[in-house]
């Protein structure tokens, strides 16, 4: 089953009108299985280095605590504050949730193309300010000029188009608005990232290779995210679930221990 995943997952990253419909059933299908499960986050984490101060969290939410400082990292770039801000990947809710919790925005609106998800993440986090709506990233269901921030974590490698779905952030932002992402791609094509977020009208502000945080984070939480698969999945599932988690010793562990895959992080902005 794992490798029939892994084998699909590359196909359909060959050919990119393929890579839209296969993520959206991949998520749709984990969304119907484990909706009941108190699982919320989907991303791969951020280890701060040494000397930085711990973020402040509530008890409930110390358990997470690595997969909330990335997204901690990614917004620390843009001031949320009574802020109208958009989260399009938005998955199971658990970043779209910290976001509205204790960063404050005005409104918050998280985005996904997986019904499923929608519905669990709208039964799961009933926040003051905060609504969930199904969306395409390359065709966001909103108005030109509505949001102040746009937040992308860990999804747009999931995008059949990346140059549709940066056209479509720069045309829902404000003028002066922030676009907040961060995501993993091979090394050799983070460049061509960059050229496409110019090329979709955005003066880049930051640009940072988040790699060996991301990694840290990793190891440290993979035990936990181990015997948390071999708790909650089925057993034939559960190999194919930790390679998509990347736990130490899987395919995707391997790849950013020896460099083939890097994480980034980008703050632009629409002039």
């Amino acid at each position: 089953m794992t490798l029939f995943y892994l084998t699909l997952a590359k196909i359909c990253h060959t050919f990119p009108i393929l890579r839209r419909p296969f993520w959206k059933y991949v998520y749709e299908r984990m969304a119907k299985s484990y909706e009941l499960s108190k699982w919320t986050f989907m991303n791969y984490g951020y280890l701060p280095e040494d000397g930085v101060p711990a973020l402040e969290l509530a008890p409930e939410d110390e358990n997470d605590r690595n997969l909330i400082a990335l997204y901690h990292h990614v917004v620390d770039a843009g001031e949320l504050l009574g802020k109208n801000v958009l989260e399009v990947g938005c998955g199971r809710g658990g970043g779209t949730s910290y976001v509205a919790r204790y960063l404050r925005p005005a409104q918050l609106v998280g985005v996904d193309i997986s019904d499923s998800a929608v519905r669990f993440c709208k039964n799961r986090h009933s926040i003051e300010g905060l609504d969930f709506r199904q969306g395409d990233a390359e065709a966001l269901p909103f108005d030109n000029n509505s949001f102040d921030t746009v937040l992308n974590v860990e999804s747009s490698h999931c995008y059949g188009s990346i140059d549709k779905f940066f056209s479509e952030v720069h045309r829902v932002l404000k003028p002066g608005g922030s676009f907040l992402i961060a995501d993993f791609r091979p090394t050799e094509e983070v460049d061509r990232i960059s050229e496409s977020i110019t090329k979709a009208g955005f003066t880049i502000q930051e640009t940072e290779d988040i790699t060996q945080n991301v990694l840290a984070a990793l190891e440290q939480d993979s035990a936990t995210k181990e015997e948390w698969i071999n708790n909650l999945a089925d057993t034939h599932m559960q190999p194919t679930l930790q390679t998509f988690a990347a736990t130490s010793g899987t395919k995707l562990y391997k790849e950013f221990q020896r460099g083939a895959l890097l994480y980034f992080r980008f703050h632009a902005i629409k002039p």
